[in-house]
């Protein structure tokens, strides 16, 4: 069997979709004639945790785990915050502390705050390949300075190298926020080249991600989707409580509040009081308060049911037991070839999917061919309305029934298939 190390920030016990591509791939690979070895921080401050994907982890499989240090707990003894990030990176208004804040992390911790990583990473590795060798690395980003240990690595001992990308990097949407210097800016983009130039293969997860990323470089560019775990949806899914229920799970940041679809709803409740008493606004997951706000401006605080963080096992019962499923989009242009992990879940879900962004973006690509829903723009009231009302009625009439379209190409199975199918090339 041929070992591939993959070196990882996100790994349980961290929370969120970024923990979960490679989870996944690492519980599947096996089966592929594949022995993965994961190197993964110690005592890495993550924003959120869920100890339940620990258990998704096989048990032959080695992890091993390097001391890292992070400016995070620096930062909230000296300010007094309670965020595991250094201030949030968005265009809104900040106190000096902050600003001050963001200009240390863009300028001093290049390409991210995670970078003090890279150096004792480095050394800890090449023993660790000297004694126990590998076939390939992989290094799963972000945070991007994963990538740096394993360009190290490939240059010192020759094993072959594939940078992983779940997001972009020099064209992720909230660097615009980042007072970076030009000097900075341009060190930045040098990394990014220096990295997709020298490794042996460069692996997106978007098919849009993948083609600016091979305009950059000539470096052959593969494409691995995110998916979901038919194991997670096992099982018959939870009886209908009745309501009509419009669900969100994970992250719900003030940067994708979709206002428009706030004001919609706000009308259809003021309308129709059936509509009214039985619509259920149920958010799984940390919610912004700007998001709960503006549902409130519009009459609708008695119908939101606010869960709050839970297991992803909790995250999927709440997906399958929805009427409707609601994936609004970061309100920016630069989102646009991202692919939201929950997106792949909502899909195993087999409900429909009202999702919010570009209509030619690639959410749109997905959720059209799988004909699990629709995009609608952020200011298309029309198309929310429509869309809305279709369900209301099917709910009336007994049930909005499942989708039905092909998404076995999104199984973790088959993916993990994919991605040993690149790993062999690199071996021959």
């Amino acid at each position: 069997m041929k070992r591939v190390l993959v070196i990882a920030y996100y790994w349980p016990p961290s929370g969120g979709s970024g923990v979960q591509r490679w989870v996944k791939f690492v519980k599947y690979l096996p089966a592929e004639d594949w022995e993965p070895v994961v190197w993964a921080p110690l005592n890495a401050d993550y924003p959120s945790l869920d100890p339940s994907f620990e258990a998704e982890v096989p048990a032959g499989v080695e992890v091993l785990r390097g001391p890292i240090w992070e400016p995070y707990a620096a930062y909230r003894k000296l300010t007094g915050a309670k965020s595991t990030q250094v201030t949030e990176i968005s265009s809104g208004p900040k106190t000096w502390k902050q600003r001050l804040s963001l200009w240390i992390r863009a300028n001093l911790f290049i390409p991210d705050p995670r970078v003090g990583w890279v150096k004792p990473s480095v050394k800890a590795l090449k023993k660790y390949l000297s004694e126990h060798p590998v076939d390939v690395i992989v290094t799963t980003g972000p945070p991007h300075s994963v990538h740096l240990i394993g360009q190290q690595l490939h240059k010192a001992l020759g094993i072959p190298w594939i940078p992983d990308f779940r997001d972009p990097w020099s064209k992720m949407y909230y660097l615009k926020h980042l007072p970076m210097t030009r000097g900075t800016w341009r060190k930045l983009l040098r990394m990014e080249k220096s990295v997709l130039d020298s490794c042996n293969t460069v692996l997106a997860c978007t098919p849009l991600m993948q083609e600016d990323f091979q305009a950059m470089t000539g470096t052959p560019v593969a494409m691995i989707t995110n998916g979901f775990d038919q194991e997670d949806f096992s099982g018959p899914a939870p009886a209908p409580d009745g309501f009509f229920n419009l669900v969100h799970t994970g992250l719900f940041a003030a940067d994708g509040n979709p206002l428009t679809l706030w004001s919609v709803l706000g009308q259809m409740a003021a309308a129709d009081p059936d509509f009214r008493e039985q619509f259920r606004l149920r958010l799984v997951g940390r919610v912004d308060r700007e998001i709960l706000d503006a549902i409130a401006q519009e009459g609708l605080s008695g119908n939101v049911v606010p869960l709050g963080p839970c297991s992803h096992a909790d995250a999927v019962r709440e997906q399958r037991a929805a009427t409707l499923l609601l994936l609004p989009l970061r309100n920016d242009p630069q989102y646009k070839p991202i692919l939201p992990g929950k997106l792949f879940e909502y899909l195993a879900a087999r409900r429909p999917v009202l999702g919010i962004g570009q209509p030619d973006g690639a959410m749109a690509r997905v959720l059209a061919s799988s004909q699990a829903g629709i995009t609608a723009g952020w200011e298309d009231a029309s198309s929310m309305r429509t869309f809305l009302e279709q369900a209301w009625q099917q709910h009336l009439a007994g049930g909005v029934p499942a989708t039905q379209g092909d998404i076995g190409r999104y199984s973790r199975r088959a993916t993990a298939h994919e991605l040993a199918q690149l790993l062999e090339t690199l071996t021959k």
